[in-house]
């Protein structure tokens, strides 16, 4: 009797991760089974496009590559943001050298390479006299936001 128990939970708390995985919400097992199987489809089907598109040699995930990654994080003396892309970006700093300036940030360090790759590391305080408080989410809005326009500068120029 004990081992019967024992088998049914085992098998409670495997159909309880398998639901965690595939975010499913049901209740009964046989829901959660059925959700798994939706899972598994969708990412075979994720699988088949991604495939066809390193095939055509038109990879998503190339291009996101080439799209300047972005970490913006506070610490106690400012608030740290973090560009990088796989690709030079010229033009890009001046697009982001404006946010910081718009959003009232003083810039106290800052690493540049341009070379090859684009990279950015710069640290900012908020200006005495700027009355609203900048959040880490603000800035990263604002520096995706320049991105995009320094992108859309950059496809008119070609």
């Amino acid at each position: 009797m004990v081992s019967r128990e024992h088998k049914k939970a085992a098998l409670h708390e495997k159909l309880q991760l398998l639901r965690s995985i595939t975010n499913s919400h049901a209740n009964n097992d046989s829901s959660i089974i059925r959700d798994a199987s939706k899972y598994i489809q969708e990412l075979k089907h994720k699988v088949q496009t991604l495939n066809q598109d390193i095939a055509n040699g038109q990879s998503t995930s190339s291009y996101q590559n080439s799209w300047p990654m972005v970490t913006v994080e506070a610490l106690e003396k400012g608030i740290q943001v973090n560009l990088y892309s796989e690709r030079s970006c010229p033009g890009l700093l001046v697009f982001v050298w404006k946010v910081f300036e718009e959003l009232g940030l003083n810039v106290l360090e800052a690493r540049v390479s341009c070379t090859g790759t684009f990279q950015l590391e710069a640290l900012g305080v908020e200006r005495e006299e700027n009355g609203e408080t900048i959040n880490v989410h603000m800035v990263k809005q604002a520096i995706l936001h320049a991105i995009e326009n320094w992108s859309q500068n950059n496809d008119h120029q070609d």
